[in-house]
């Protein structure tokens, strides 16, 4: 079933994004050679326990930690380990949710550890940039599929590969609500999308092929030939004239440019 939320129910949707992007921003003045994913797990949880909210992933489905925390090869849904210490060159996806007043909030970003290569650094733009071609089309009368073409096509035009098994999805007062909002798919195809939903548009994006298998561990994802994967997402309201961006990156764009 898919829910149309009311304008109060978008607000609170806003409030809870806006936190996901602050602690987003918060994350990113930490992320750098020598720290410890799980360190990066802490300040999270804390920042969002401070403004009166919970870690909207932590307990969901049993996942253990505040973040999911991705890197290199990781796809999505890592688990953030005091073994795991970033280096220079990595890549690493910071997934957050946040639950407050009843509603979730949802955004991801791909920040870069000091100094990359360029060919992975333009994977992670071109990542970013599909996103937004995504979200030009989230308005009322378009349908899913003109998302994940608008998505697909940027990217494979690229060189990269889209992921298939991972997919966007509806936010409310569940984490996951339908419809689901795969990165691929035909223009004109697929549930039409209506003012009030609010769905979570995030391509997965990898460097190489778009085969990609689970850990033991029953959450990480990696990509089978072990290239670089990038994960950016933003939640978002459906109106009559575009999306409505309810989750941001202003904190943590605020926070690279001064590092």
């Amino acid at each position: 079933m898919i829910f149309i939320k009311s304008e109060e129910e978008i607000e609170l949707l806003r409030e809870s994004n806006l936190l996901v992007g602050k602690t987003l921003g918060e994350v990113a003045k930490h992320i750098r050679p020598g720290v410890s994913t799980l360190e990066l797990d802490r300040i999270a949880e804390e920042y969002i326990r401070s403004q009166g909210a919970e870690p909207g992933f932590k307990g969901y489905g049993g996942f253990p930690n505040t973040l999911c925390i991705s890197v290199n090869d990781v796809v999505v849904h890592g688990i953030p380990s005091a073994r795991c210490i970033l280096q220079e060159g990595d890549v690493v996806s910071v997934d957050c949710g946040t639950l407050k007043n009843g509603y979730y909030g949802d955004s991801a970003y791909t920040f870069e550890v000091g100094q990359v290569a360029e060919e992975v650094h333009r994977l992670l733009e071109t990542t970013k940039e599909s996103l937004y071609k995504g979200i030009e089309k989230a308005m009322a009368g378009m349908r899913i599929g003109d998302i994940g073409h608008a998505v697909q096509s940027h990217c494979e035009n690229a060189g990269y590969s889209v992921v298939r098994e991972m997919v966007g999805h509806g936010v409310g007062k569940n984490l996951h609500e339908d419809p689901q909002v795969p990165n691929y798919g035909k223009a004109g195809q697929g549930v039409k999308l209506k003012e009030g939903m609010v769905i979570a548009v995030e391509p997965m994006i990898n460097m190489g092929k778009r085969h990609v298998f689970q850990e033991n561990d029953g959450w990480t994802i990696r990509t089978r030939d072990r290239m670089p994967s990038a994960h950016f997402e933003h939640t978002m309201a459906i109106g009559k004239k575009g999306a409505d961006i309810l989750s941001t990156f202003e904190y943590v764009e605020q926070a690279l440019r001064k590092q």
